[in-house]
């Protein structure tokens, strides 16, 4: 014991004079410090927090914080694990294990939107029929505030979403309820009209085709009975006998579309679908939904402009598939056809050419201002 005391007396005098040491030299820096103007506000205020430190020391704290990492702006107040971005339109029990997997999976199904009013309630019925549940979710815009109780009566109006807004049209509908974080899990968007006649169309083997053949925009042709506005759209005749056509030819046609050649690369000779029954894959959606103006309810123009969206070659990535058709009936919904309904229809009619002139200034001008943006189709 005597010997270990002899020890450590030594040790705890030369331990004393090293903190007496170290003390004189930080006061001295420290003085230094307060005394020297090049050393900065900043460096005088980290001296008198926190004591005496080094000149190097300083530094070291200084380049720590600078290269401190900085938390992501935009979205940090959630936790990343927790955001579900986008969501889709199928239905939900209030009862029972919410994470319990009902039926098959979401990923093989697509969507069939279509604005409907009750006095075609039965061709609706025709329509809606034809698409088979396990693959396709339906959704009904009431423009006529008819809403859900008077379908009701209909086995798949209980599995439909229904919409109810007097008096809007498609595209207002569409702006409104089928953002594309909305319909994100669906494969295929159907924006169809309600006069349509689908006796010799089949949906599942429509896609069949779409995805063969690539199309990112399409439609099915229109049997020659339809009123038909473009040639383009018109089921082709002995065409070679293929699915699909994707090009019109006619130098001078009752059915529209005059000098359509080989030389035509864009619409309506190629690279173009009418806005009656469109059919869209889900990147095409995103794209063409931003080009859908929030005031410009019916979309005159448009169709112009689809291939844009075609995610390539318009030319190759929008087409009309031919051995799935539809008869389109051509029925006025947005008003009537006699008196005033007759007058209403020459009025709507009216502001949809002017709609048209409207988006196209507003493309123009938009094409102009965006200098990063290049046009593949001058």
């Amino acid at each position: 014991m005597a010997s270990q005391k002899r020890f450590s007396l030594p040790v705890l005098l030369v331990f004393l004079l090293a903190l007496l040491f170290l003390g004189r030299t930080a006061s001295t820096l420290h003085h230094r410090d307060h005394n020297n103007p090049s050393a900065g506000p900043r460096a005088s205020k980290v001296s008198e927090e926190s004591g005496a430190i080094p000149r190097k020391m300083l530094r070291v704290i200084y380049r720590t914080k600078a290269d401190a990492p900085k938390k992501p702006s935009g979205g940090s107040a959630l936790p990343r694990g927790i955001v579900h971005g986008t969501t889709n339109l199928e239905m939900v029990s209030m009862v029972g294990d919410p994470e319990q997997k009902h039926g098959g999976t979401l990923s093989s199904k697509s969507l069939l939107a279509i604005p409907v009013g009750i006095k075609n309630k039965a061709a609706v019925d025709k329509l809606v029929s034809k698409f088979p549940a396990d693959r396709f979710a339906v959704m009904l815009f009431h423009y006529d505030g008819a809403g859900e109780e008077r379908w009701d009566d209909l086995e798949w109006s209980r599995r439909a979403v229904h919409v109810s807004a007097r008096g809007q049209t498609k595209w207002w509908f569409a702006k409104r309820f089928l953002h594309p974080d909305v319909v994100a899990e669906y494969d295929y968007v159907f924006l169809w009209d309600e006069d349509v006649e689908v006796d010799a169309f089949d949906p599942v083997r429509y896609l069949d085709i779409v995805r063969r053949e690539g199309l990112e925009v399409s439609q099915p042709a229109l049997d020659r009975r339809s009123e038909i506005h473009h040639g383009i759209t018109a089921r082709a005749i002995n065409g070679g006998g293929g699915d699909v056509h994707r090009r019109f030819y006619k130098a001078a046609s009752a059915l529209g579309g005059g000098g359509c050649d080989d030389r035509s690369t864009g619409p309506p000779c190629a690279g173009w679908v009418e806005m009656m029954v469109p059919v869209f894959s889900r990147a095409s959606w995103r794209c063409s939904w931003g080009m859908v103006q929030n005031d410009l309810v019916h979309a005159w123009g448009l169709d112009y402009k689809l291939g844009y969206c075609a995610q390539g070659d318009r030319t190759l990535k929008v087409g009309v598939v031919d051995s799935e058709y539809v008869l389109h009936r051509g029925v006025p919904t947005l008003g009537g056809t006699e008196g005033k309904g007759a007058a209403f229809r020459v009025a709507v009619r009216r502001r949809s050419f002017v709609e048209m002139q409207i988006f196209d200034r507003r493309w123009k001008e938009a094409a102009a201002s965006d200098a990063s943006w290049i046009d593949p189709y001058p």
